[in-house]
């Protein structure tokens, strides 16, 4: 049996309020002080919060009693959507138009439109054959004689695991061809005396770190420096060590390997065997990055964050050839995978990650 249930700003009060429930699931709607609309699914193993009108950011990933994501200045998402004045999300779909941080010619804003976008609709999917659940917002942006496309964002969850499907579809209503930049940004928490596994060789050509620094970033002391040890030896912050500073970030491009089944996976394993993981197919999103950010006021990574394109905003992108085409009347997808794993699950992963590797 299949329960679709369509949903309306309407139904966020300011008390959690229990929308429906279903073997292994139970789904809730609030609204934070600031206002925005938050849905809480909970499985056997968590719960996640999802602002399902507001990009469809994941706000939090709570499994096993630990929380994944990020550690910010903000508690709640903010009622503005300024990408720096709310910025704390597990996960946001960042583009479309622009991606990364503006150039000196770019009118995109930091991360593109699609963020902190207004989704204009939102479908809960219980399925209780498959045993899962799958929340689907939809956004259309649409700016007269420039751009049309529909985003259609879905979160999934099974009733057993810590781990979500996340996807993304953009369809060019268009009849004329688009250009499209992706990036899917995750923010996990980082763990001290964590080691980072991920199926890539560990090389300065394959792992590169990003010389440059956007406008919205203020270097401290000594950040050249870490910079130029890093991209001669990048397996130096495989370990995360306490009191590291990367501060106020450090970002490689990274040639993620593929496996038979088309996964590039990406592990933090942590002191007691556990790991948080991400994987998505490199043929949708030939980029990904590493964003590793250690200061008092935030604390993050992201393992593995596929991209159709670097960071530099869209006319750098655009002259490297790194922007897709999207054809008119085409849809364009993307597929990941994230959450976290058991010990056991994270040892054989990271023996399937060293076998597609060749790794000793």
């Amino acid at each position: 049996m299949t329960i679709r249930i369509d949903l309306r700003p309407a139904m966020f009060g300011e008390r959690e309020h229990v929308l429906a429930t279903a073997p292994g699931f139970e789904c809730s709607t609030f609204r934070f002080d600031s206002g925005v609309e938050g849905l809480r699914l909970r499985n056997e193993r968590g719960h996640i919060v999802v602002l399902p009108f507001r990009g469809q950011q994941i706000w939090r990933a709570t499994f096993d009693g630990r929380e994944l994501a990020m550690r910010s200045l903000f508690d709640e998402p903010a009622r503005s959507t300024d990408y720096l004045r709310t910025y704390g999300a597990f996960f946001l779909h960042c583009g479309v138009t622009g991606m990364g941080a503006p150039g000196p010619h770019d009118t995109h804003p930091l991360h593109g439109e699609l963020p902190n976008a207004a989704f204009d609709r939102a479908t809960l999917v219980i399925d209780e054959a498959d045993g899962s659940l799958c929340i689907q917002s939809v956004y259309r942006h649409a700016v007269a004689f420039s751009t049309d496309y529909l985003a259609t964002a879905r979160t999934a969850m099974r009733r057993d695991s810590a781990l979500l499907d996340v996807s993304l579809e953009v369809h060019n209503r268009k009849r004329g061809a688009m250009d499209l930049l992706y990036l899917g940004h995750s923010n996990f928490r980082p763990i001290d005396g964590a080691r980072l596994v991920y199926s890539a060789p560990y090389t300065p050509e394959a792992v590169r770190v990003r010389r440059s620094v956007p406008s919205h970033i203020k270097p401290q002391p000594g950040y050249a420096e870490l910079l130029e040890a890093l991209a001669a030896r990048p397996e130096a912050h495989h370990r995360l060590e306490a009191g590291a500073a990367y501060d106020p970030e450090v970002v490689f491009a990274i040639d993620m390997v593929a496996d038979a089944e088309g996964w590039a996976h990406a592990l933090q394993v942590h002191p007691d065997g556990r790991a948080d993981y991400a994987a998505h197919r490199p043929q949708q999103a030939p980029i990904a990055s590493r964003w590793l950010c250690r200061t008092p006021e935030q604390d993050a990574i992201g393992l593995s964050m596929p991209a159709t394109s670097g960071v530099e905003g869209y006319s750098a992108e655009k002259a490297h050839g790194r922007v897709v085409d999207l054809a008119g009347g085409a849809t364009w997808r993307i597929d990941m995978r994230l959450g976290a794993l058991t010990a056991p699950e994270a040892a054989r992963m990271e023996r399937h990650i060293d076998q597609c590797l060749d790794r000793a």
